[in-house]
């Protein structure tokens, strides 16, 4: 019998036909130092890629049985809700690294190390990026903000390679956590967090999916479940605005009254008022309507994320989330070989 302790690697990737073999190759390198200590699987999730990515996962996947591959039935984005790994993942140490190689995988054994030292949470923290500054920069401002705002603390510039033990992993499922990443899942628990700096990478190869938009979607959603902050500032700058707006109204009236003839109340003044009024309306009315849609996002029963194919897992045809397609007997197959 098989007593030997697991690690679980989990690599999501999305149009990378050109880094999935190299990084499956590194991790193996990574990993080779445990040879016999421990064992270990490379699990890399297909967030349904339009490239040669699920070609060559399948190729790799043949010639080594410890590469598992989730194919998911569609791209869910950033939709924590739709994370595939849940239910599939048992390792007694699950570690996540991106495959587009910004966090190096010669990181792993370090992790591992402080792992075994007793850390259930290690996590990379970028000192610096060679993706560019203005990019960088604008993280750094991004992460300012919400410190500043956060209800409980928040660890800066933490990465997307990150190692977390089995216990942690499965509580983070359990609890109803999956709606939120699992950097603010940790600060909020407590736990002690060993973080490892490095110099993060640029992209090897290909292009990130990220655009401008789902950067400023992130932050708001981060924004929103971290902190009540901004409802706050929205209640009080509106409870000043009032008693400004009442006082200005109040001078209008005494002085109209005073100086009848003298003074004219003209448009101006009347419509710009009006104007700066509903445009902060419209702002607060924005911000209480991003926490009602966070609330309803928590709320509502949302449909599981489905997969379209299970490489190398047992019983993979028995999931009761697997698409039945007709590449279903060629899949079954290859998990037999």
């Amino acid at each position: 019998m098989n007593n030997k302790m697991r690690i679980s690697i989990l690599v999501p990737c999305y149009n990378e036909e050109k880094n999935i073999e190299p990084m499956a190759n590194a991790i193996k390198d990574a990993m080779s130092v445990y040879e016999g200590k421990y064992d270990y699987e490379i699990i890399f999730r297909d967030n349904a890629s339009t490239d040669r990515s699920l070609e060559i996962l399948k190729r790799i996947s043949r010639s080594d049985h410890r590469i598992k591959v989730i194919v998911n039935a569609r791209n869910y984005g950033l939709d924590f809700k739709k994370n595939t790994y849940f239910g599939r993942v048992f390792g007694d140490v699950v570690i996540s690294i991106p495959c587009d190689f910004q966090e190096p995988p010669e990181l792993i054994p370090e992790f591992i190390s402080h792992w075994e030292k007793g850390y259930e949470v290690v996590c990379g923290q970028k000192t610096s990026s060679k993706e560019g500054g203005l990019k960088y920069g604008l993280r750094q401002l991004y992460y300012q903000i919400i410190d500043s705002m956060s209800d409980y603390p928040i660890y800066r510039n933490m990465s997307g390679i990150t190692l977390i033990s089995g216990r942690l992993f499965q509580l983070w499922q359990k609890d109803g956590n999956t709606d939120e990443p699992f950097r603010y899942f940790v600060a909020d628990i407590g736990c002690d967090v060993k973080l490892i700096p490095y110099e993060q990478q640029k992209r090897r190869s290909g292009k990130s999916s990220y655009n401008i938009w789902r950067y400023l979607s992130f932050a708001i959603d981060s924004m929103i479940s971290t902190s009540k902050a901004p409802l706050r500032v929205a209640t009080v700058s509106g409870f000043c605005m009032a008693v400004i707006s009442f006082l200005i109204g109040l001078f209008y009236l005494v002085a109209k009254l005073i100086w009848w003839e003298r003074f004219p109340m003209g448009t101006a003044p009347i419509l710009i008022g009006m104007f700066f009024l509903c445009s902060v309306q419209l702002l607060f009315i924005g911000v209480v309507g991003e926490y009602v849609g966070n609330i309803l996002r928590k709320v509502t029963q949302n449909n599981p994320p489905m997969v379209r194919e299970l490489i190398n897992f047992e019983n993979a045809e028995a999931d009761p989330y697997l698409v039945q397609s007709s590449s279903h007997e060629a899949q079954s197959a290859s998990n037999s070989e």
